[in-house]
C-alpha cells in the first residue's frame, strides 16, 4: 500500500470525491482538454492512451505537449515493459503531468496485437511489476485503469487479484470500468456497451480496500446518475457522455472539489441552462483565442471545433451551431471567427426565447 501523500490519499482520508474525464482514443487530445477546462475547473482530465514506445522513439512535444490551463491532467500510458513504462513515466513527469496512469482496460485490436491494455488483466504480476517500476521512477501518483475481467475470467476473482497485486506494488488509485472486456467476438465499440455493468462488485472491492482510492467508470450518463452510482466509492469518471454532451461538465464544480486544493463544492448540481450569457461569452472568447494559437502553430480550427459540437444540447439554435462547427470550420482558410459565429447562433436564439417568455 502506498504511504506517500497524494491527492488520491487525501481524498480517501477526507471523504472528498474526485471527478475525472476518461481517456478516450482520438477524443481526449489536448484540444478537447482545453475546451473541457473552460467548462469545469475541478475535473481531473485524462489524456488519450499514449504508448510508451511512441514516447521513447517519437516526437515528444507532439505527443505530450499540453497547455498549462489543462491542469490537473493525467497521462495514460499503454505498454507492458516495466523498464519502458518507467522511462515514459519519467518523461511524462518532466513534461508536468499530475499523474501517470496505466491502461489495463482497452480492448482494441491495436493493444491486443501489442499484448497490453485489457490483455494485461490476465497478467496481474506483470501489471504489478509495471506499477512498481513507474512508482520508483516518479514522485507523482501512479494509478491503474482496468476492467473487471476479460473473456472467461471470473470478475470476482480476476479484479480482486489484480487490485491486490497493484496495491502491494504501490498504486495510488484504481479506476475500474465496471464491465468485462471480450477480446474475441466483440469490437471495441461493442465492448463499451454489451458486457453487463457490475457496479456492485466495485463497491464490494472498496469495502475490502477502505484505504485505497477506487473510482468508478462505465455506463455513467449524467452527474446525478454518477453521484448515485458512486455511493461510498472515491470518485467517478465519465467518458463518452461528457464528450458527446459536454454541457454536463458545467455542473461538475458544484459537486466535486478541485483534486489539488482544499476547496469545498456547493453540493448543488448546476448545468448548462443555468449559465449566464456572460459565462458563455467567456467560454467563447477563450476558445477563439486558443484556436488562434493553434492556427499560429500550424494547426487548423477544425482540430479544435470537432470537440465542441456536443455543447448546447437542448438549446435553441443548436442545429445552426453544429452546422457551423461541422461544416464552416472545415472550409479552406477557416479561422477562429467560426467559433464566435457558432456561439452567436445559440446565444441570440436563447436571448430571443427568453425575451418571448417574459
Amino acid at each position: 500500500m502506498t504511504n506517500r501523500a497524494t491527492f488520491y490519499s487525501r481524498a480517501v482520508e477526507t471523504g472528498t470525491k474526485i471527478f475525472a474525464t476518461a481517456p478516450m482514443i482520438d477524443w481526449s487530445d489536448r484540444h478537447f482538454r482545453v475546451f473541457a477546462r473552460q467548462l469545469t475547473r475541478n475535473a481531473l482530465l485524462f489524456t488519450e492512451m499514449i504508448v510508451a514506445d511512441a514516447i521513447l522513439r517519437g516526437n515528444r512535444e507532439r505527443l505530450l505537449g499540453f497547455d498549462a490551463i489543462e491542469h490537473p491532467v493525467a497521462l495514460q500510458l499503454g505498454g507492458n515493459s516495466p523498464e519502458k513504462l518507467a522511462e515514459a513515466a519519467r518523461i511524462g513527469e518532466d513534461f508536468g503531468y499530475a499523474e501517470i496512469n496505466l491502461n489495463v482496460g482497452c480492448p482494441s485490436d491495436r493493444v491486443q496485437s501489442g499484448t497490453f491494455g485489457a490483455c494485461l488483466m490476465r497478467e496481474p504480476d506483470l501489471v504489478a511489476d509495471c506499477v512498481a517500476a513507474m512508482r520508483a521512477a516518479v514522485s507523482i501518483p501512479v494509478t491503474v485503469k482496468c476492467r473487471i475481467g476479460v473473456d472467461d475470467q471470473d470478475p470476482e476473482v480476476a479484479l480482486r487479484d489484480l487490485v491486490s497485486r497493484v496495491t502491494a506494488a504501490g498504486t495510488d488509485a484504481v479506476w475500474v470500468h465496471a464491465r468485462k472486456a471480450w477480446l474475441q467476438g466483440l469490437s471495441p465499440k461493442e465492448n463499451r456497451d454489451i458486457p453487463p455493468l457490475d457496479y456492485g462488485l466495485v463497491h464490494r472491492l472498496k469495502a475490502e480496500n477502505p484505504n485505497l482510492f477506487i473510482g468508478l467508470n462505465g455506463g455513467l450518463q449524467s452527474l446525478s446518475q454518477a453521484a448515485e452510482a458512486m455511493g461510498g466509492l472515491d470518485g467517478v469518471m465519465l467518458g463518452r457522455a461528457a464528450y458527446q454532451d459536454s454541457g454536463i461538465l458545467t455542473g461538475v464544480d458544484r459537486f466535486f472539489p478541485h483534486p489539488l486544493s482544499e476547496g469545498v463544492p456547493s453540493g448543488v448540481f448546476s448545468g448548462p441552462q443555468n449559465l449566464s450569457g456572460e459565462d458563455w461569452e467567456a467560454v467563447r472568447d477563450a476558445m477563439v483565442a486558443y484556436a488562434g494559437e493553434v492556427i499560429a502553430r500550424g494547426g487548423r480550427v477544425a482540430h479544435v471545433t470537432r470537440h465542441m459540437v456536443g455543447l448546447f444540447q437542448g438549446f435553441p439554435g443548436v442545429r445552426r451551431y453544429r452546422q457551423i462547427l461541422s461544416t464552416d470550420a472545415t472550409k479552406p482558410g477557416a479561422g477562429p471567427q467560426v467559433i464566435a459565429d457558432a456561439f452567436a447562433a445559440v446565444l441570440s436564439a436563447r436571448g430571443a426565447a427568453q425575451d418571448a417568455a417574459e
